[in-house]
């Protein structure tokens, strides 16, 4: 039986804005002060993958989303020196006080503490497998997607004092020994596990024990061709890129692996849309199009149901290459990873979802890899 959970509306909506001014100068005051107050400050990482030494480059973000220049962190791991091909190379704890990274050359991961946008290395352990490419965390569990033959997926547990235990019997198969993954996330009640599958056009879903060990995988036909990046909804919807239908799709998980369509392969008309980042409040899913230069969007229902709003939300330029992207916690700034001209695009974003870009922070890295921001 196929469980629907129901999305608990307006949690972390946009703001409204300001109220009406008695002058257009007042007006313009007060819209000037809410763009100034939209997001505490915080942080943007992504990480250098050089194969000669892996490190975090960290941003400080603003109070108005603009990004100063990085600082960067070394993992003491090693990049792979070449495109990763996934999304979540990075991942953040809940609370913002850990960050994990994977490091693809030397078959490890790296944790770090955080302190605003400075770091300081806490562990750096044996991913489990090779390549690793992906990693999620939740409730204090860390799951690391290897990608180089045996495919699989290792969990560990991640302490209070940001080491990385790994979690005996964890490290499960994919539906076969290469298939090309490109992400790992668990779902926001941390009881079931995904990974995308590009070559086999599958979806794997493991259930997840109390003990941090894995069940599956189940595997499920994707809705649409090479399923790449995902992201869950706070309510539990599933929403799923597929890079060569140029299209979205949303799912629900049920117990016991369960899984469902809700809808199939929708259409942004754009080329390779890879990477996919949905607002906190659940409205809205962003994909960045690795061929279109651009970022779509699409409206998300309160049961799951996608509608495309925006073929072309924003445009990331000439020579643009988007990649990871993330938003920042309140949801009023989106950063995306610009693969071809290596640096960080970042937007505003409006209350229908349209962004406004602001600058372009680089430069980067030619194979830098993830994004997360708070």
């Amino acid at each position: 039986m196929i469980r629907k959970i129901v999305l608990c509306a307006g949690v972390l909506g946009f703001s409204a804005g300001c109220g009406a001014a008695d002058s257009a100068d007042e007006t313009e005051a007060a819209s000037i002060q809410s763009e100034l107050r939209s997001d505490m400050p915080g942080a943007v990482f992504t990480q250098s993958n050089e194969a000669d030494g892996n490190r975090i480059l960290a941003f400080e973000r603003k109070p108005n989303g603009s990004l100063s220049a990085a600082t960067a962190y070394p993992t003491g791991g090693l990049g792979s020196g070449a495109a990763l091909g996934s999304q979540g190379a990075l991942a953040l704890s809940e609370d913002h006080h850990y960050l994990l990274a994977v490091d693809a050359g030397s078959n490890e991961v790296s944790s770090f503490a955080v302190d605003g946008e400075k770091l300081s290395l806490r562990d750096r352990v044996d991913s489990g497998g090779l390549r690793p490419i992906s990693v999620t965390t939740r409730n204090g569990l860390v799951y690391v997607l290897n990608a180089d033959a045996p495919a699989s997926v290792t969990g560990f547990r991640l302490t209070h004092s940001g080491r990385l235990i790994p979690i005996a019997g964890s490290t499960r198969p994919l539906s076969a020994a290469s298939v090309g993954p490109a992400q790992v996330e668990l779902s926001p009640d941390g009881r079931a596990l995904v990974v995308a599958e590009k070559m086999t056009n599958l979806l794997d879903t493991y259930d997840v024990r109390p003990t941090g060990q894995l069940m599956g995988p189940a595997t499920h036909a994707s809705a649409g061709m090479t399923p790449f990046g995902f992201e869950f909804t706070q309510s539990g919807y599933l929403v799923v890129s597929e890079a060569a239908s140029g299209s979205l799709s949303s799912y629900v998980l049920g117990r016991h692996q369960g899984f469902a369509v809700i809808t199939p392969a929708l259409s942004d008309g754009q080329k390779a849309p890879c990477w996919v980042s949905i607002t906190p409040d659940d409205r809205f899913a962003f994909t960045a199009n690795a061929g279109s230069q651009s970022i779509s969007s699409y409206a998300i229902s309160r049961y799951g149901e996608l509608t495309l709003k925006d073929a072309v939300a924003g445009a990331t330029g000439a020579g643009s290459k988007p990649l990871d992207m993330a938003f920042a916690a309140r949801g009023h700034s989106l950063y995306a990873l610009d693969g071809g001209n290596h640096g960080v695009a970042s937007f505003r974003v409006g209350p229908d979802a349209t962004l406004t870009a602001m600058e372009t922070t680089g430069a980067l890295p030619p194979f830098a890899a993830g994004m997360v921001a708070y």
